[in-house]
């Protein structure tokens, strides 16, 4: 699904944020990335949603070697690629329903289906009060978890997210990993970026870590402690919404 082979990159004339990256991530795989700030993990994400081109080295996305691929294939690719921004990038005229809602309206859904999906997942996370609000009257929790909405709401085939429980307490947290695990299950890529290590450690998956702009692939983590396995628990009113089936 994703590719990297001996990639750098670099901005402008200045010295390489990221070097000789090399890695594979499979179909439905499911990777923690780790590292400290400034180690490289936004730099690495935005190559792997396609908002930069590597200085060096070759990029595979779906099949598509994104180097030497044109331009114009590039949006075809991005649709299919869920991404939570740390600063989250909500369109600031518009609700938090309908930035939710977006995807599915490029896409072509009917109204009704958007409505039925887009209520339920942000009624699942916590926002049912907050549909009609626009971004610059929501908290940054509230923020974060409209963007997650908007990211996973069209199933993508790769889900990448940003630091996406920083800003969300520990029940909310978990809430929100069992739904990138739940979305993982059905076939999405998923790669979540934190500073989290109790997040990391919680399920047992890989973990990719960079140190100063190289990559280590470290094994997964340990098994997750009792408490945190009933908080991960499929709630009674998990989102039907596009396919997200109960167990």
């Amino acid at each position: 699904m994703i590719r990297f082979d001996n990639v750098g990159m670099r901005y402008g004339s200045g010295d390489e944020v990221l070097r000789d990256i090399t890695f594979e991530l499979q179909r439905g795989s499911f990777h923690f990335l780790t590292g400290r700030s400034g180690a490289g993990k936004s730099s690495l994400l935005k190559l792997m949603y396609l908002s930069e081109r590597p200085s060096r080295g070759l990029i595979s996305m779906m099949g598509v070697d994104i180097v030497t691929a044109r331009r114009k294939a590039l949006p075809r690719l991005r649709r299919n690629i869920g991404v939570v921004f740390q600063d989250y990038r909500l369109l600031d005229h518009l609700t938090a329903y309908d930035n939710v809602a977006l995807p599915l309206r490029i896409s072509g859904a009917s109204r009704a289906e958007i409505r039925d999906y887009v209520e339920e997942l942000l009624v699942w996370v916590g926002l049912k009060e907050r549909m009609t609000a626009r971004p610059s009257t929501l908290s940054g929790g509230e923020k974060q978890r409209v963007a997650i909405a908007r990211a996973v709401i069209n199933r993508p085939t790769v889900l990448l997210a940003d630091e996406p429980t920083g800003n969300v307490d520990d029940e909310m947290a978990a809430r929100l990993l069992r739904l990138f695990i739940e979305l993982n299950r059905l076939g999405t890529t998923t790669v979540i970026a934190t500073h989290d290590m109790g997040l990391v450690d919680s399920i047992e998956v890989p973990r990719l870590h960079l140190e100063a702009g190289q990559l280590v692939q470290l094994a997964p983590g340990v098994d997750p402690p009792n408490d945190l396995q009933n908080a991960l628990r499929l709630p009674e009113e998990f989102p039907q919404a596009v396919g997200f089936a109960r167990d």
